[in-house]
């Protein structure tokens, strides 16, 4: 258990319409207590509130991006009443990061393993160090990553994530780009500033395209191509409707820049 003065989740604002929320558990490894995933929750809505943001970056502090769920807590509550209540508490959270209105960009320093692959695998956006290694690395401890192998199976092929949740084995930085787990690997020196490059690059957007756009995303995702189809009409006639699409439209006849 996390004690209650402890800052488990710091909120910083790096640039206009970015918040940036950084874990800070680095003795032991960002683990998803309990108390942790209730803290990022937290979090998370407060941060979705805030004024003029338009963009969350979830990040961390020490050597591990997140190392999953805290086992030391979980071998403290052999119930299964316990581990249903947490896996669900997690699993919340999971989704709701799909859920939020603004974008998520995971900025992955060190290791993500079992839940905290998970999370990068849930967040719309993910930049690491050329030096992180990510894993669901359960199976080592006699758990398969079920609540895992959700995010997973949704961002890499199918047998590329059988594998690595059979295995438990760890792939480089380079192999999560190529295997479609994150969108950059990047220097370590550099991983902040490309993280703001990308950052930017969102919030020139219209708020109202990017918002809507997310929504669809994920709902067409899961339908059959009739009802996506459908459903993306309906979202492009909506944003249509929107200033911002009209003065992109008028900007692009006239040829000129828009004023957003």
């Amino acid at each position: 258990m996390v004690a209650a003065t402890e800052n488990v989740v710091i909120q910083e604002s790096p640039a206009h319409g970015v918040v940036r929320l950084v874990l800070n558990r680095p003795d032991h490894f960002n683990a998803l207590s309990s108390e942790m995933l209730s803290r990022l929750d937290q979090a998370l809505t407060v941060a979705s509130a805030t004024p003029g943001c338009r963009v969350i970056v979830l990040a961390a502090n020490g050597k591990a991006f997140c190392a999953g769920h805290d086992l030391r807590e979980m071998n403290n509550h052999p119930n299964q009443d316990f581990y249903s209540k947490l896996f669900k508490q997690c699993s919340k959270l999971m989704i709701r990061i799909q859920t939020l209105p603004q974008p998520v960009i995971a900025e992955v320093q060190g290791l993500a393993t079992a839940a905290g692959c998970q999370l990068v695998s849930m967040c719309d956006l993910a930049i690491a160090a050329k030096s992180a290694q990510f894993a669901v690395s359960g199976i080592n401890h006699g758990l398969f990553c079920s609540t895992p192998s959700v995010g997973l199976s949704r961002n890499i092929h199918r047998k590329q994530a059988f594998e690595m949740l059979l295995t438990g084995d760890f792939i480089d930085s380079e192999t999560a780009v190529q295997r479609g787990l994150i969108n950059q690997a990047v220097p370590d020196d550099a991983l902040g500033e490309r993280v703001l490059d990308l950052c930017f690059k969102i919030t020139a957007k219209p708020e109202p395209a990017v918002r809507m756009g997310k929504n669809l995303f994920y709902q067409q995702l899961e339908m059959g191509i009739q009802a996506a189809y459908q459903l993306a009409g309906q979202t492009m006639a909506c944003n249509m409707m929107d200033d911002t699409a009209q003065e992109g439209f008028q900007a692009f006849i006239e040829k000129r820049k828009p004023n957003w």
